[in-house]
């Protein structure tokens, strides 16, 4: 029987956690979620169960609401990078969940470490 596209993804998701979580115990976990309108970023402390910092094109100030695209992934991973050095933050591991390394989450990623985050 075939896996579905929802199971592969969650499979791949947990994959990549539990690596990462081996690899990275102590520091704190920025996590990206895309869905087909938005895309955000969480900036977590796994030991305590906080959010530090978030950003999302939900934000009206951002300018990009309902809008799901490169430009987007950009402004979304440049305000995590500064919310997080407003919090203190100067480290991370990248936590990109069950989406490939590719497009828009890549663009993020690439965004967080040009405004200063170390990823």
């Amino acid at each position: 029987m075939a896996n579905s596209k929802r199971t592969l993804f969650l499979k791949r998701r947990l994959r990549v956690r539990n690596k990462l979580r081996r690899v990275n115990s102590g520091r704190l976990r920025l996590s990206v979620h895309r869905s087909n309108k938005n895309i955000s970023a969480q900036l977590i402390d796994d030991v305590r169960g906080v959010t530090l910092a978030s950003a999302s094109t939900l934000e009206k100030d951002l300018g990009f609401v309902g809008k799901n695209n490169i430009e987007a992934a950009i402004k979304v991973g440049a305000v995590i990078a500064e919310r997080a050095k407003k919090a203190g933050v100067e480290e991370a591991y990248f936590d990109r969940g069950g989406f490939l390394f590719h497009g828009k989450v890549k663009a993020l990623a690439d965004a967080a470490r040009e405004g200063g985050l170390k990823i």
